[in-house]
């Protein structure tokens, strides 16, 4: 085998020294905004979108993003507040989008305080 031919799944060396460059805090905005726009898709929010819709693969994304957040709050400074509001806004879209919602405090990622 050449030795320039990667070898499937192994990570990519110089990927990994990008991603040793890039600060946590943004890490963790990058994660976010990917769990936000997964739920989106999964509540139907994007366009065309009632095709992709699976609100229990939202709850879970929803789920994780809060966790996330959670987590990660004490660290993320000026991007807190933003990320708290789109987690807001997709509990909201997750409640209206539901035929029976959850009692307060029962939707996805509101039991971690968001």
């Amino acid at each position: 085998m050449s030795a320039d031919v990667p070898i499937p799944d192994q990570p990519d060396v110089q990927q990994i020294r990008e991603l040793a460059q890039i600060p946590a805090v943004e890490v963790i905005t990058r994660a976010s905004v990917m769990l936000m726009s997964a739920a989106a898709e999964k509540l139907g929010l994007a366009e065309d979108g009632d095709q992709f819709k699976d609100l229990d693969e939202a709850r879970r994304l929803i789920e994780a993003y809060a966790g996330l957040l959670g987590a990660a709050q004490a660290d993320l400074g000026v991007h807190r507040q933003p990320l708290r509001d789109g987690l807001k806004a997709l509990q909201e879209a997750f409640r209206e989008a539901s035929t029976f919602p959850d009692e307060p405090g029962q939707g996805p990622g509101e039991k971690s305080g968001f």
